[in-house]
């Protein structure tokens, strides 16, 4: 793997699905075809809802011609487990797919596995979230239920950002809740609005940024919809980027 921080991919929906598998096989490439997936946020809704996501990582994993490792990360005792940190190590992507996105930061925040997962990622590691995934691996945790309460601090990778996932569906079926969700981010913050089946990925190999979750980095979205950028340098925003277009988050 290449030396400095890997690529950094925040996905709307469709985490091991075929709909995305090339975003999963672009982050993977040139690095050890070893597949780290943690269903962690679906903990919550019990053992059947962590068979399915296990099964649907298999799949992907079996697409992609890598090993699947299904980490078996449920609550804060697991999450520190050193066995389980252990088998983060060696990673060519490591994956954080959907669930609560609440329940997900507070588990593996100042754990063993978080530090090795950033240990990781720093060595070369492609690191993804999806969904809830995506909503904890930035600044902040909105409560996407109840937009007037504050949002909760996240896991920090992509610093400058607050994740709004399922975007297409949110902004058709609640528009209100977004323009509450909107208007009660921190100041500063960019909100990205991230559609389904869409990821917003940054640092791949070529595209020339050292650290894709720094200040000014310049990300690219794929799959089939748009991300949606609000706040700082999107004076009346939304403004939209479609597939295959460029942003930069400063």
């Amino acid at each position: 793997m290449r030396s400095g921080p890997g690529p950094v991919a925040l996905v709307g929906s469709g985490e091991y699905l075929p709909v995305l598998e090339d975003v999963e096989r672009a982050l993977i490439s040139g690095r050890p075809g070893r597949y780290v997936q943690l269903a962690t946020a679906a903990a919550p809704e019990g053992p059947r809802s962590l068979d399915r996501w296990h099964r649907l990582g298999a799949d992907a994993a079996r697409r992609l011609g890598v090993e699947q490792v299904a980490l078996d990360v449920v609550d804060r005792d697991s999450a520190d487990d050193p066995e389980c940190a252990a088998q983060v190590a060696g990673a060519g992507l490591i994956y954080l797919s959907g669930g609560n996105p609440t329940f997900l930061t507070q588990t593996l925040h100042g754990t063993a596995v978080w530090a090795a997962i950033v240990e990781a990622w720093r060595g070369g590691s492609a690191l993804a979230g999806c969904s809830a995934g995506a909503m904890a691996l930035s600044a902040s945790v909105p409560e996407i239920r109840r937009p007037r309460r504050d949002a909760r601090p996240g896991l920090g990778v992509v610093p400058m950002v607050e994740v709004l996932p399922h975007f297409d569906r949110m902004r058709t079926w609640r528009p209100e809740m977004v323009k509450r969700r909107v208007a009660g981010a921190p100041d500063g913050m960019q909100v990205l609005g991230i559609d389904e089946d869409t990821a917003v990925v940054g640092g791949l190999d070529g595209w020339g940024e050292t650290d894709p979750a720094g200040p000014g980095s310049t990300w690219r979205v794929l799959g089939r919809g748009s991300a949606w950028r609000f706040g700082p340098g999107a004076p009346g925003g939304p403004i939209e980027h479609v597939t295959g277009s460029t942003l930069v988050l400063t």
